[in-house]
């Protein structure tokens, strides 16, 4: 539609992840009208990205050396691991300061539909931390839609024989919703994971 250089912008933003063409056109003409200096330090920041930053050998977060910080601090258990799907969830679960424990990423989640196995996770590099005997609990974190919950129940066998506490993220209704907008699952997971009120 474009001529050369703007097609070509429009069109490598347009294979980000939720960007679609409308939102890649957007952001090509706000790139057009930004000034240079501005074009520039967005320029240094992917290239930066692309120089600096690999995946913690350990967890598989992101990194910019061997291990990310919070596998080389040494404040944090080292007997409770929580996997997670994707970095951005250590994200979101550090804002919250309740986990002092580490973590395990696997980098997705069990897909068939998507072609994606529990061999193309980072399992196996989960089951070599685990294998010495010295993790305690495993926390699942994995997103609770179809293949997150799939991917909980195949870690839960895989890790049974091994005599550590599993537990599942609870899930339910959020702070500040209302009952009658709750879909049944969510009412059903509610109902299972209630607990004792003390007075």
């Amino acid at each position: 539609m474009y001529e050369g250089a703007v097609q070509d912008l429009i069109d490598e933003l347009g294979r980000l992840p939720g960007v679609g063409p409308k939102s890649a056109q957007r952001i090509a003409f706000f790139i057009l009208g930004s000034e240079g200096a501005d074009i520039t330090r967005l320029a240094a920041a992917l290239n930066r990205v692309r120089d600096e930053v690999r995946f913690c050998t350990t967890c598989g977060n992101v990194a910019e050396a061997d291990q990310c910080k919070i596998c080389r601090d040494p404040r944090r258990a080292l007997d409770v691991i929580c996997v997670v799907e994707e970095p951005k969830d250590v994200v979101a679960i550090e804002r919250t300061r309740e986990f002092r424990g580490r973590y395990h990423i696997l980098g997705g989640a069990i897909s068939p539909i998507d072609g994606i196995g529990p061999e193309d996770l980072r399992i196996r590099e989960l089951m070599a931390r685990l294998a010495d005997g010295e993790i305690k609990e495993l926390i699942l974190a994995t997103d609770p839609n179809l293949e997150g919950e799939a991917t909980a129940t195949y870690l839960a066998r895989m890790v049974a024989p091994m005599g550590m506490i599993v537990t599942r993220l609870a899930s339910g209704l959020p702070v500040g919703g209302d009952l009658e907008y709750a879909d049944e699952v969510t009412l059903g997971r509610a109902f299972e994971g209630r607990r004792s009120v003390t007075a």
